[in-house]
C-alpha cells in the first residue's frame, strides 16, 4: 500500500485523544447519550476519522447537515444512528430509507414532499419533527401559532412512507448570559416542553426528544434532563461555544502549522507584502520569515499586521504578523527569535500557543471579529488533515489527492 503523499506545507494536526476526553466530559456532564455534531466536515477536523473516534468513545448517534455528509459516515463504517439536522432533498427519499438515515421533518409542505417520494419509492424513511420555538430559521413554527403548529405536526404521523422516531429543536441564544437572552431561551425550552407534552397527551410516540446544544448543556441543565439526546458541537473539539459558557476540562483538536520557506533581512525603509502597509522604521534591519500560510488555507486576511496582528510561534517564542496575510504566504517578524531558519516548523494557531502569547484558535477569531467555529470550519480543503493519536501520526487525509 502507498504512503499517503503529504507536504509540509501547511497542515492541520488533529487530537483523537483530545476528541475522545472531550467527549467523556460532556459525557459525565449529561448522564444521557450523546449525539456528536460532525457536520462540515466534523467542524473542519476531518468527519471520517473523527467519527470513527467519537463513536469508539461511546457516541450514541451522529448529527449533519444533509444527506452527502451522513453517506460519507457510513462509508466510514458509522453505524450509529445519523441525523440530517436541515433539508434532505424529498427526491432522495430512497437513499436515506436505504442508508438507514434519519432527517429533519421541518414544514407541512416539506413532510408532504417527502412522503410523497418515500411512498413512490416504496421506502419508509425515519425522520425527526424540528419545531422552531423562537430560532426563526425552519421548523413547526409553535412560537407564532401553538395550536396550528401543533396539529400540523399531529398528521405527520399519518403520513405514508414517514416513520416519527425523534422531535428537536434549537436554541438561539443559550450561549449568552444577558439576562433578555436567558429569558428568551426559557422561554423557548417552556415551549418546547410544551409542545413535546401535548403530542404525548395526543397519544403520539415522540420517540428521542432532544433540545440541548453546547451551550444548553453547560447552562440549562433542564433542556438535559428529560430529554434522550444532548447534541454536542463545538465542545467535542474542544472550544467553548462563546466566552459566557465556561467549559472546563475541554482540550482543543486542531493545531494549525505550516512552514518558513525564507529568512531574510529588512533594511530600514524597506516594506514587506501588498499595498506596504509596513515599512521598516527601525535604525537598524529586522529578520523577517515568509511562513507557508495564508487567506486561501483559511488564515484569517484581518489577521494582517496592521488589522488585527496575528502572533504565530516559531521555535517556542511569538512571531508577529508583518503587513497583509497574503493568498499562500504570510510574514512574520523574527528579529528576536535567533537561528529562525528556512524549513522551520511554525504553530499557526493551537492550544500551545497560549503559553507564549501566541494564537490559539479563540484568538484568531477574537482579532478577525468572529467566532471559533468559523476559524476551524475555514481551514480550507488544500488543508491535509493529520490525525494523531498517542503522540503518533495514524492518519494523513489529503482532500486534493482523493479519487
Amino acid at each position: 500500500m502507498a504512503e499517503p503523499f503529504f507536504e509540509k506545507h501547511c497542515w492541520a494536526e488533529i487530537d483523537l485523544d483530545a476528541l475522545r476526553s472531550n467527549l467523556q466530559c460532556v459525557q459525565r456532564r449529561a448522564g444521557r447519550p450523546v449525539c456528536a455534531v460532525v457536520k462540515a466536515d466534523a467542524y473542519g477536523h476531518g468527519d471520517a476519522a473523527a467519527a470513527r473516534a467519537l463513536a469508539g468513545a461511546g457516541a450514541a448517534a451522529f448529527a449533519v447537515s444533509c444527506l452527502t455528509e451522513a453517506l460519507r459516515l457510513r462509508r466510514a463504517g458509522i453505524t450509529q444512528p445519523v441525523l440530517v439536522l436541515g433539508r434532505a432533498d424529498p427526491a432522495l427519499a430512497a437513499a436515506l430509507a436505504q442508508n438507514d438515515v434519519t432527517t429533519a421533518v421541518y414544514s407541512p409542505e416539506y413532510a408532504a414532499a417527502l412522503s410523497a417520494a418515500a411512498a413512490a419509492a416504496g421506502v419508509t424513511v425515519p425522520v425527526h419533527l424540528k419545531v422552531d420555538t423562537g430560532m426563526g430559521r425552519i421548523g413547526f413554527g409553535a412560537r407564532g401559532g401553538f395550536d396550528a403548529a401543533l396539529a400540523q405536526l399531529d398528521a405527520c404521523y399519518d403520513l405514508p412512507g414517514l416513520r416519527v422516531t425523534g422531535i428537536f429543536q434549537h436554541f438561539a441564544a443559550a450561549d449568552s448570559a444577558a439576562p433578555d437572552d436567558i429569558a428568551y431561551t426559557r422561554a423557548q425550552l417552556a415551549l418546547f416542553q410544551k409542545t413535546v407534552a401535548a403530542l404525548r397527551a395526543a397519544g403520539r410516540d415522540v420517540g428521542t426528544a432532544h433540545c440541548a446544544n453546547s451551550a444548553a448543556l453547560y447552562l440549562y441543565p433542564d433542556a438535559v434532563r428529560e430529554m434522550g439526546w444532548v447534541r454536542a458541537g463545538i465542545v467535542l473539539y474542544g472550544l467553548a461555544p462563546s466566552a459566557d459558557v465556561p467549559c472546563p476540562g475541554l482540550r482543543p483538536a486542531m493545531t494549525l502549522k505550516a512552514v518558513v520557506e525564507q529568512v531574510k533581512a529588512l533594511a530600514p525603509g524597506e516594506s514587506v507584502s501588498y499595498g506596504r502597509t509596513y515599512t521598516n522604521t527601525a535604525g537598524a534591519p529586522r529578520r523577517v520569515a515568509t511562513v507557508t500560510v495564508g487567506y486561501a488555507d483559511g488564515y484569517p486576511r484581518l489577521l494582517s499586521g496592521s488589522l488585527g496582528g496575528g502572533v504565530m510561534a516559531l521555535r517556542g517564542s511569538p512571531a508577529p504578523v508583518l503587513g497583509r496575510v497574503c493568498m499562500d504566504q504570510t510574514i512574520v517578524d523574527v528579529t528576536d527569535i535567533p537561528g529562525a531558519a528556512m524549513g522551520d516548523e511554525v504553530t499557526v494557531f493551537g492550544p500551545e500557543n497560549a503559553a507564549i502569547g501566541a494564537d490559539t484558535a479563540d484568538t484568531v477569531a477574537e482579532k478577525a471579529g468572529t467566532i471559533p467555529y468559523e476559524v476551524v470550519c475555514g481551514v480550507a480543503r488544500r488543508v491535509p488533515r493529520v490525525t494523531i493519536q498517542n503522540g503518533k501520526i495514524i492518519q494523513i487525509v489529503n482532500y486534493l489527492e482523493e479519487a
